[in-house]
């Protein structure tokens, strides 16, 4: 095998996700979300718990907190090396143009954020579902992360790439790529 080769197979073998837990979450939910998100991916990915004093990035005004500055966090205290980095929040997230947001990432960046706050059954005077929660947090979970591997929004109703304006949004699509987001995905790597 060539050295150039040695290399290659060098840099994927570093190429890692990190999910890092801020809030309440179960061991046995987070690992049930890193086994989901894996497949999807395709790259090896790592739980971790992080600590920070929330009420920094809280805005009163809008009791939310603020999904910008949460990514400069993640970015700067997680985001180091090869590894492409999401944040898991409970808070009500927003940035300055939109109401709400369920998750922001870094455009080919290596830092996001993903809150199951909006996620959530209750929030629309539904039935508590954690089986529902779980599948709309891996969509989100899996769509953040597309955007800092290089891909927009798609059209496809199904793709896990379309936007999530609502909560039907995140229902009617599925948690995998579809084949034209897949392809500029492997391209992208």
């Amino acid at each position: 095998m060539k050295e150039q080769d040695n290399c290659k197979i060098f840099q994927l073998d570093k190429q890692r996700i990190l999910l890092v837990s801020f809030g309440q979450f179960e061991k046995k939910f987070l690992h049930k979300i890193a086994a989901a998100v894996q497949p999807v991916i395709g790259l090896p990915v790592d739980i971790e718990s992080g600590y920070t004093d929330l009420s920094k990035y809280y805005d009163p005004a809008r009791r939310q907190y603020d999904g910008n500055r949460l990514i400069h966090f993640i970015h700067s205290e997680y985001a180091f090396d090869k590894r492409k980095v999401i944040g898991l929040f409970q808070v009500d997230l927003f940035i300055p143009i939109l109401t709400y947001i369920i998750g922001q990432a870094i455009y080919k960046g290596n830092a996001g954020v993903v809150s199951f706050f909006r996620l959530k059954n209750e929030l629309y005077g539904l039935k508590k579902d954690d089986n529902l929660l779980f599948e709309r947090f891996v969509k989100e979970i899996v769509h953040e992360l597309g955007h800092t591997m290089g891909l927009i929004h798609c059209y496809s109703t199904i793709c896990v790439m379309r936007s999530s304006t609502y909560i039907e949004d995140v229902d009617q699509k599925e948690a995998h790529f579809c084949s034209k987001c897949r392809q500029k995905l492997d391209e992208e790597r």
